[in-house]
């Protein structure tokens, strides 16, 4: 097991303070147990509750260490060398200046008195004091091999027991898939949760355990889990789109490197949300959403780590999709942010070239003036699409979509009449129309007619007449330097 290589190259290094940070608390000793076999040394393990104990040979507690400055006083006074498993010690090193010292002299004697001390707990904020002789390991996170073994296991528990169950192989390979960054207890309780729920392992469970995935790595604060990702049945037009990313589809060339990702720049309203959500609907992986303009924060420095958290998190989550909406407001900051934009500029794009995770880039933007070039150029993003305002026939379809959304029968509309009438709007301003025509046909006691949905169009001024303008800027500077995502 690699894991075993390396922890005992890690104690072979003659370190004398180990720091696991990890939840995995009895894996760690298991590990331990093993490396201690082969280096020749005594393990022992300590924990508030329990004292101290030598685990690698059947030997009782010692009570009257429970208290952290005396065990480690015994440690230090001790002639005999040995590995000490010191279990969320975490809060004894703050505001405890004894405790730190005693750490320092234990590890300022290691020559003589070869003590190792393997600090394990779920995070670690070590003293400036002693964090030169510490050295940290992590733990390895499971392969999908190894998940699929995780998975196989827990079906035969359950089948042995003689209870039913019914097990989808597509589904299980997803499962397998979607697991991939979670620790190996916790891919083993998500996966009994899984086959607990409702007898089964189906296509159902990969989204669920897809969420409790999200929670389980407290991701709230910093990304938002999208759970409603539309099809491409809810997105009129958009065909190069929809065409380019049916041939990259992540089953369609398994062998080949996958897409790093797109730019959707277009006119507000235009659908360049919905079609990010679509994205991750149709291949079937998690969506997460990062608002660029909630990460930054008043600290000095705290914007940065909001962002590499996110990408770290992300990465954990793969395969996903992830979704930058409005990049622009991130990264196209001036003098004022002190450089705050141009370091959050910096780690993206580190982020963009060196990531090796299944993570795909949907970025959306209204403002492409204020992207930097840097940005934009190939190798960072596969395409860069322009969502334009929807022509004749994609409003047509765009009103068919929201008013059968909405239980409004269209049998006796012209819908070619109130395409006609609609030039110049969004889908969300279509969407706005309908919505305007469902309340006033109840306030005058009547079913949705064709003459309520036009007198909404003419009461409502679209955004391609309020700002022409700059729309018609954004639409020369896209023609000739971006793909048209209508177009067939």
């Amino acid at each position: 097991m690699q894991d075993v290589k390396d922890l005992t190259a890690v104690l072979r290094s003659n370190t004398p303070i180990v720091v696991i940070e990890t939840y995995e608390e009895y894996r760690v000793i298991e590990l331990l147990k093993r490396v201690a076999s082969t280096l020749y040394q005594p393990l022992f393990t300590w924990s508030i509750t329990s004292g101290l104990s030598r685990v690698d040979k059947d030997m009782g507690s010692q009570k009257f260490n429970t208290d952290p400055a005396d065990l480690l006083g015994q440690i230090k006074s001790t002639q005999q060398q040995g590995i000490y498993v010191l279990c969320d010690f975490h809060p004894f090193m703050q505001d405890a200046p004894r405790n730190v010292r005693l750490l320092k002299e234990i590890a300022l004697e290691y020559d003589s008195l070869k003590h190792t001390l393997v600090l394990v707990s779920h995070a670690f904020d070590i003293p400036p004091e002693i964090r030169r002789y510490c050295a940290h390991f992590r733990l390895s996170l499971p392969s999908k091999n190894q998940l699929e073994n995780l998975i196989a296991e827990e079906i035969d528990k359950v089948r042995r027991q003689g209870l039913p169950l019914i097990t989808d192989d597509a589904a299980v390979a997803r499962l397998a898939d979607n697991l991939r960054g979670v620790t190996f207890d916790d891919a083993r309780r998500l996966i009994r949760k899984a086959i607990v729920d409702d007898g089964a392992i189906s296509h159902d469970d990969v989204a669920r355990v897809n969420q409790a995935k999200f929670r389980l790595m407290d991701m709230d604060g910093v990304l938002r889990y999208e759970y409603d990702t539309s099809s491409f049945a809810d997105i009129a037009g958009l065909h190069n789109l929809k065409d380019w990313l049916k041939a990259r589809a992540p089953a369609t060339n398994p062998n080949l490197e996958p897409p790093k990702g797109i730019m959707l720049l277009g006119v507000q309203g235009s659908g360049k949300s919905l079609a990010a959500k679509a994205v991750a609907g149709v291949w079937q992986r998690p969506l997460l959403r990062l608002d660029m303009g909630a990460l930054y924060n008043k600290y000095i420095g705290e914007t940065e780590k909001n962002l590499r958290q996110a990408l770290e998190l992300a990465d954990l989550m793969a395969p996903c999709v992830l979704w930058i909406d409005e990049i622009e407001k991130g990264v196209s900051g001036g003098s004022s942010d002190e450089g705050t934009s141009s370091r959050i500029l910096g780690t993206l794009l580190t982020w963009m070239a060196e990531r090796k995770s299944d993570v795909f880039l949907v970025a959306t933007a209204n403002d492409i003036q204020a992207l930097p070039p840097e940005l934009m150029r190939k190798g960072r993003l596969d395409e860069i699409f322009f969502v334009d305002l929807p022509d004749e026939e994609i409003r047509k379809a765009i009103f068919l979509i929201h008013c059968k959304k909405r239980a409004v029968d269209v049998t006796s509309m012209d819908l070619g009449l109130l395409s006609r009438a609609s030039q110049g709007f969004s889908g969300a301003e279509i969407e706005q129309v309908v919505i305007s025509a469902i309340y006033a046909a109840a306030s005058r006691q009547q079913p949705v007619e064709q003459g309520i949905i036009l007198e909404e169009l003419s009461r409502t001024r679209p955004l391609s007449v309020v700002m022409r303008e700059k729309i018609e800027s954004l639409r020369s500077w896209a023609a000739g330097r971006t793909v048209n995502a209508h177009l067939d």
